[in-house]
């Protein structure tokens, strides 16, 4: 028996057998419905709590604010308007309140008294304009109790939704009680009528026709709910009927019908009215939820019933339970070592083997796809284990292979880029050097300034192209032997920008860069200046900041443009600190994934932070292994010699290949006019060089005036 091998459904049958036929017995018939009224219980239990109650108090503080609103309508006193506002105050609140309760029970609470409490909300946040047209007096007091009431009667469209129990009897208790909540809501619009009509001493013919309709709804509301009562919760109010304050109201809504006429006085009994309904009020509340509580009480032995319920069925089901243990123990405990082995053979797969492989393929290494796939189960007494164990080991040497294919893949991409961009550069090399000699014999400004153009944006080709080699994991080929100065490295990156005349630099003349990181700091920083310059209005400037601190050497690359949100800010910053592997379907960063590689390469930290100004600023922290202080580590920094007329655009092909150990300088009018290439008398002025705004004013104005006097000549 130990050496036959058995199918899994063989031994869950035999492992389940027992306990679904004991459970199936016991909880079919009683688990699913005692669970299900038990869940109910609970439910109406949250709602009542999270949004009966609070909907109770907001309708309360409504009919205080739609009184008091009334009585500021008709009086208009300053301490009416003070109680006013506090209590427009507590009807905020309790909305506040009732909004944040009922969202707790959002899941109990049935969909249709959900959507009543919804507009309940949107109605009570809606309040300002009623408010305001109360404060300007535009609304009159009947027009203002229409509103406050229409804001009540969606609060009272929530406890027609409302279902306390599954039991009939108890259902149309509470239906009856709804109606009576109605019928004093409709007492509290009658209070707030009659006590704006006491203000003028006199009722319109639209208040007295409002009063003669609220009289009928109330007493038709309270017939309908008394109606429905049992006679139990019948004596109850049989008492308030019976009650002097419920007589004296009833005589003074008959007085007010029969004896008022539109504008009229008010009979003097109506003085008695605001007394005789608060009492009324207070009494109605009263008895409701006297009546209330004896309909709750009549559920509890129905929530008890059913919990009994759950806990005999609970108490069956563990026995059951228990007793099949011990049958499917045996069964259960080979098959549970079997797929626990099989569990752990996967997990190793997924967490530990299949990710230190391709931590080898990512560094080059070679990987031999049958060493690297043993069988994941050895063996098994069940098929099914064992077919299971077989297909994982398919998945494993299928991913394998699919590993070590992108990594060749990925090698061959590699050299591609590579390939083509090194092809590439050396043609641009050429072009520059072709440039470089034209530049040399052109004499003509116009084409000379055409050759600059054609010059810096070979540069910038050669800069992108330079980019695909850092992609592919390789070094560009210019390089230099010694330190060259901070200062010309950033000069050199702004050339390989195109909109390079926006870029101010304000970078100290004392410090410099190794030789074997000046390459990538230029290409680097050539990146971030076209990144600010390229997302910023063209007619702001970006400005170029460096200096020493503690850690070395920090480098500020600033735009004035609209700025990186703050998600996006701190996504790219994780990027440039840890550069993920390089996705060719993510071609939008390519610049920033560059950073990130040139910065790891020389452990540069960068880092992308919002602007005072609304832009972004590249912030570069250069390591002190690499920053050098001048004259002590370098020889004096010699321009190169150049023609009389270098480009605007700085033609680096002097530079590639390390064959010189500084960057190339600016001479002095290169782009100018030959004619007007001499320095003007007026620069000799000892306060002309020492002012350099009044020398540039005066400069610019001296040079349009000889120009039009040029252009003058030529054309006589």
């Amino acid at each position: 028996m130990a050496g036959r091998k058995r199918s899994i459904r063989f031994k869950i049958f035999a492992i389940l057998l027992v306990p679904v036929t004991a459970l199936v017995v016991i909880w079919g018939f009683a688990a699913t419905v005692t669970i299900e009224q038990g869940q109910q219980l609970l439910r109406i239990q949250k709602v009542y709590d999270n949004v009966v109650y609070p909907v109770s108090e907001t309708i309360n503080a409504l009919q205080t604010e739609r009184f008091v609103s009334v009585s500021y309508l008709a009086w208009r006193t300053a301490s009416l308007r003070t109680d006013l506002q506090g209590q427009r105050r507590r009807t905020d609140g309790w909305a506040d309140e009732m909004t944040r309760l009922s969202e707790q029970a959002r899941d109990e609470t049935p969909p249709a008294m959900w959507s009543r409490v919804q507009d309940l909300i949107r109605q009570v946040r809606g309040l300002d304009v009623l408010r305001g047209q109360i404060d300007d007096h535009t609304l009159t007091r009947l027009e203002a109790i229409e509103e406050y009431s229409s804001v009540v009667e969606t609060a009272n469209q929530v406890y027609d939704r409302l279902m306390i129990s599954p039991d009939i009897d108890i259902v149309g208790q509470t239906k009856a009680l709804i109606l009576l909540v109605r019928s004093r809501e409709v007492v509290s619009q009658q209070s707030a009528l009659v006590l704006g009509a006491q203000a003028s001493g006199r009722m319109s013919q639209d208040e007295r026709d409002a009063f003669s309709g609220m009289v009928g709804k109330r007493r038709l509301l309270y017939q309908l709910g008394t109606s429905q009562l049992d006679s139990t919760l019948l004596k109850q109010f049989g008492a308030l009927n019976a009650s002097p304050v419920y007589s004296a109201f009833l005589s003074l809504e008959n007085d007010v019908i029969a004896r008022v006429r539109p504008g009229q006085p008010l009979p003097p009994d109506a003085i008695a009215w605001p007394t005789t309904a608060q009492a009324l009020t207070s009494q109605l509340t009263e008895t409701t939820n006297v009546a209330a509580d004896v309909t709750a009480a009549r559920a509890l032995p129905l929530a008890q019933a059913v919990l009994w319920r759950i806990g005999i069925v609970g108490v069956l089901g563990l026995a059951a339970v228990l007793a099949t243990m011990f049958i499917s123990f045996r069964f259960a405990r080979t098959l549970t070592g079997e797929l626990t082995a099989l569990h752990r053979a996967a997990r190793d797969l997924a967490e530990r083997r299949l990710p230190d492989l391709v931590r080898r393929l990512r560094r080059g290494d070679d990987v031999d796809v049958a060493a690297e796939t043993p069988p994941v189960v050895q063996r098994s007494d069940t098929f099914e284990v064992e077919n299971v164990g077989n297909a994982f080991t398919s998945v494993q040497q299928t991913a394998v292979e699919a590993a070590v294919g992108q990594a060749e893949l990925r090698k061959g991409v590699n050299k591609v880029f590579l390939n083509l961009a090194r092809r590439s550069q050396s043609l641009l090399q050429r072009q520059l050097g072709m440039l470089d000699s034209l530049e040399k014999v052109t004499a003509d400004p116009d084409l000379l300034e055409r050759l600059f153009g054609v010059d810096h944006l070979t540069t910038r080709m050669r800069r992108h192209a330079e980019g695909l080699i850092i992609l592919s994991g390789a070094v560009p080929g210019r390089g230099w032997r010694n330190p060259v100065r901070l200062y010309d490295v950033v000069r050199a990156a702004i050339e390989e920008v195109e909109d390079y005349l926006r870029v101010d630099v304000t970078v100290p003349h004392g410090y410099s860069l190794v030789g074997g990181s000046v390459t990538d700091m230029i290409h680097l920083l050539a990146e971030l200046i076209e990144n600010a310059t390229v997302f910023s209005p063209p007619h702001t400037r970006v400005h170029v900041r460096g200096e020493v601190v503690g850690r070395g050497f920090a480098l500020e690359v600033e735009d004035r443009g609209l700025g990186i949100p703050p998600e996006e800010l701190e996504r790219l910053n994780q990027r440039l600190a840890d550069p993920p592997e390089f996705d060719l379907a993510d071609s939008d960063r390519l610049g920033l994934f560059v950073v990130g590689l040139l910065a790891r390469r020389h452990n540069i930290r960068v880092s992308l932070r919002s602007s005072p100004y609304g832009g972004t600023s590249a912030v570069m922290l250069l390591p002190q292994e690499i920053v050098v202080e001048a004259g002590m580590h370098e020889p004096a920094v010699q321009p190169l010699s150049q023609p009389e007329h270098v480009a605007p655009a700085l033609a680096l092909t002097p530079l590639a290949g390390g064959g010189h150990d500084s960057l190339p300088k600016r001479v002095r009018q290169a782009n100018i006019a030959p004619q007007l290439r001499e320095e003007p008398p007026l620069r000799q002025d000892p306060e002309f060089r020492e002012q350099p705004q009044l020398r540039e004013e005066r400069s610019d104005v001296f040079s349009s005036f000889r120009s039009g006097w040029q252009r003058a000549q030529e054309d006589s």
